[in-house]
């Protein structure tokens, strides 16, 4: 662990490991609480009480946070020359098809997305055993494969951020940096929250929100009172 700092020792020997805290102090506190010597991840884990086993209670959405992520993402477009000036345009890294299918089969994937056109799924869908593993498989679901490539590459890189529960019903999101003003990280933490409020499933019953948690990179997890965050 790294050494902490006079300020980081003070708010540990404050910070109440079985506390809870309303939203923004939670903020606060995971900013306070960083002992990485870089610009640590926020992340938000959400516990739902749903059955990810069961087709009608999967949650899986997107949604497009106020003050991005913070990170750089780098995107993939698979696409035919028709519309690859527009994705350059956009701002997408890396450009291209046939030449990037083989990198992939070769066991390149050093990118965060990949979007491509209905057209050409064919060929990307031979490529679901090594992207599929790494969460980079396009979905039209989560707006990654679609026609209008420009929209889709700039959403991506302003924010936009596709969420799944895993098989333990938690959802786990980037939500910014331990760098942002806390009132961002309240406001992406809200954001992605309520979008998840509103992809209730009509199956899932009893408590939706079971627990909610903040952490960054290098510091404990923050309970967050669900009251704080609730419509």
């Amino acid at each position: 662990m790294a050494k902490l700092t006079k300020n980081q020792k003070e708010a540990l020997s404050k910070f109440d490991r079985n506390g809870v805290y309303s939203l923004p102090e939670a903020a606060e506190l995971v900013k306070k609480l960083n002992y990485a010597k870089f610009d640590a991840s926020v992340d938000l884990d959400i516990r739902l009480g749903v059955d990810p086993r069961k087709a009608n209670q999967m949650v899986r959405g997107v949604t497009t946070l106020p003050h991005g992520t913070g990170k750089t993402v780098r995107v993939l477009v698979l696409c035919g020359p028709e519309k690859e000036d527009e994705a350059k345009e956009a701002g997408a890294d890396y450009v291209g098809l046939d030449e990037y299918v083989e990198k992939i089969k070769g066991g390149w994937t050093d990118v965060d997305v990949v979007i491509t056109t209905p057209n050409v799924m064919p060929k990307v869908g031979a490529l679901g055993r090594i992207l599929g593993p790494r969460g980079l498989m396009p979905n039209p679901k989560a707006g990654t494969v679609t026609m209008d490539i420009g929209k889709a590459v700039a959403d991506v890189k302003g924010g936009k951020i596709d969420f799944k529960v895993d098989k333990y019903g938690i959802i786990h999101a980037g939500i910014g940096k331990v760098s942002f003003e806390k009132e961002k990280l309240v406001e992406n933490a809200r954001e992605l929250i309520q979008t998840i409020l509103r992809l209730k499933p009509a199956a899932s019953k009893g408590t939706y929100v079971r627990s909610v948690y903040l952490s960054s990179t290098m510091s404990p997890g923050i309970q967050v009172d669900t009251k704080s965050v609730s419509l």
